[in-house]
């Protein structure tokens, strides 16, 4: 009776150990890696981006995230990053930006939550972005606002990266 009792204590152990492993595997395979401006290009190049908004990227400029423009880009300056860049077209009719930020793992939620109290959809001159989408992979943030198709079309580009 003893020895079937320890031998079940053994046995749960391994279950337990082998999903702790498991989920440790997980997150850090999740975890974007290199410099987001670079990330940044490459999600524009796997995104199915329309043929006017590809044709446009001429006229973008990425741009490390300063302390300086955060405001006018983040909506505040009360959210902490370790890293950030922005994308945003030069000359456009069209309001859109695409920021990348690459956050403490415990502070995502909370990172996400403070973009989601702070954007302005209305920020640009004479024009609104049509949708906002803010989600993460690991602890870098993706946070866009823009035309739903281009939006969406650069996030599921950034969840398969």
């Amino acid at each position: 009776m003893k020895a079937k009792q320890i031998l079940t204590g053994i046995l749960m152990m391994i279950v337990v150990f082998c999903c702790a492993c498991g989920t440790g595997k997980q997150e850090t395979a999740d975890q974007l890696e290199g410099n987001l401006s670079d990330l940044i290009a490459g999600i524009y190049e796997k995104a199915d981006l329309s043929e006017d908004f590809r044709s446009g990227l001429d006229n973008f400029e990425t741009y490390e995230l300063t302390d300086e423009i955060e405001v006018s880009i983040l909506g505040t300056d009360a959210i902490s990053y370790t890293e950030g860049a922005v994308s945003i077209p030069m000359v456009s009719p069209n309001a859109f930006q695409f920021v990348l930020l690459r956050v403490e793992e415990e502070n995502v939620d909370t990172v996400k939550q403070q973009l989601k109290d702070n954007a302005d959809l209305n920020k640009w001159i004479c024009v609104s972005a049509e949708t906002m989408l803010i989600e993460s992979r690991g602890n870098v943030i993706f946070f866009a606002m823009g035309d739903n198709d281009t939006v969406y079309a650069l996030n599921s580009a950034f969840q398969k990266y």
